[in-house]
């Protein structure tokens, strides 16, 4: 029998359709039914497709689905039939939230919710559930049970300056899936093994679960330790914390304390969904008024540290690669920051200028990965920001790359002049 405290649905046992209870009908597009398995179960076998599995997906109309290594697949789960119907999905979902008023009202108000879920012995995941077309969807992100680190990432040695510095702010920025926290989690790493400080964390949810080296950590979730990410960052400053991470920064209020956090004598990380050093200060100046924005230019100028852009780009023989953009604090950067672009102000070019202090562009880090045969041509085209920039370093760089040519031209010496030399 299986154990039904793991089962997903509340049929009555000895229902109409004869079904046991916590067991349901999948409804498959070919009208099969069965009993379908425990979300446990579910998961263990999706988990089990393969090593690069990230996400797992439940959509209705499409059959279970994993994400590896970037590519969507689709996965037979024992029990369920064809696609999954609205009824599966939906009973899925409520076995994720269970019954937290916190998660179904965000789910009723604001059309999602985030959540963790955890199966021992398999993984840990952030769960996003969300309505699709007025049905249910989730997307389920496997977390890593194993701290990563600096070197383990193959992260450049700038990362080992970031992490000796004693107060700013740090962004790490990028879309979903770029590796965000994954980044950030090596860098508290770094800072666990060889400081002794207090650091505090705010995440929605906890993705890596640090434990104690030099460092004390304190991990607070949002929903259960704090009731958002204002309130969190406010009390955190009461909490004798040396660094501080701030999951996401969503707001106005959220970015204000940040910085005051940032000026008091705190290091403080972040994130933000930008793709460039650029845009990501555009996005801060944008969570003020236009009143306000000389003075946050200021507070930036003097709080920012680094600015951390990345994107996982296909690997030539599978898997992913990091793509990077890296801006550092220096007289150029400040600013630009002060006074904004110009065409003697560029962000990307003063980024450029300066390859020998660690810091360096999409388009550098896209040839770097060509150069070393980690990423193909059309891939460094794609994920490029500057299109005709990368066009001409990439033509340079076959340039160089190419073999010397030692084959026969097919000119040879006439009779006259064998002759000569003989």
């Amino acid at each position: 029998m299986m154990n039904t405290e793991n089962q997903i649905g509340s049929g009555d046992e000895g229902g109409a359709e004869g079904m046991g209870r916590g067991e349901f009908v999948a409804r498959g597009t070919a009208g099969q039914r069965g009993a379908m398995p425990s979300l446990d179960e579910m998961i263990a076998q999706m988990v089990g497709v393969s090593e690069g599995v990230s996400d797992l997906l439940f959509v209705v109309g499409r059959a279970c689905q994993v994400e590896a290594f970037g590519k969507l697949r689709g996965v037979e789960i024992e029990g369920i039939e064809g696609n999954l119907s609205s009824e599966n999905v939906e009973q899925i979902a409520k076995k994720l939230i269970g019954g937290s008023e916190r998660l179904t009202a965000d789910l009723k108000t604001l059309g999602s919710c985030d959540t963790s879920y955890g199966v021992p012995g398999v993984a840990r995941f952030r769960v996003n559930v969300f309505k699709n077309n007025g049905n249910y969807a989730i997307v389920m992100r496997k977390l890593s049970t194993q701290i990563p680190s600096l070197t383990g990432l193959n992260l450049p040695p700038i990362f080992k300056e970031m992490v000796r510095e004693k107060n700013g702010i740090i962004f790490v920025t990028g879309a979903t899936g770029s590796g965000k926290t994954t980044t950030l989690a090596a860098m508290l790493n770094e800072i666990n093994e060889q400081s002794e400080v207090h650091m505090l964390t705010l995440e929605d949810p906890i993705e890596f679960l640090h434990p104690h080296i030099k460092a004390t950590f304190s991990q607070r979730e949002l929903g259960k330790d704090f009731l958002d990410f204002t309130v969190g960052l406010r009390a955190a400053l009461r909490q004798a914390p040396k660094v501080i991470l701030v999951g996401e920064i969503r707001d106005r209020e959220t970015m204000e304390i940040a910085l005051t956090a940032a000026e008091t004598g705190h290091l403080v990380f972040s994130t933000l969904h930008t793709i460039s050093a650029a845009q990501s200060i555009n996005r801060v100046l944008g969570m003020f008024s236009i009143e306000e924005q000389a003075q946050v230019r200021q507070r930036l100028a003097d709080t920012l540290r680094y600015i951390v852009s990345q994107r996982l780009a296909p690997k030539v023989g599978g898997g992913r690669v990091m793509v990077s953009e890296i801006m550092g604090s220096g007289l150029r950067t400040r600013e630009a920051i002060l006074l904004g672009e110009s065409e003697i102000r560029d962000l990307h070019e003063i980024i450029e200028c300066n390859l020998q202090s660690g810091w360096h562009s999409f388009e550098q880090s896209l040839v770097r990965l060509f150069r070393e045969g980690k990423i193909t041509e059309e891939t460094a085209m794609i994920y490029s920001v500057k299109k005709s920039a990368i066009r001409q370093a990439l033509d340079l760089a076959k340039k160089t790359m190419a073999p010397p040519d030692e084959s026969p031209s097919g000119f040879r010496l006439s009779p006259e002049s064998e002759h000569n030399r003989a």
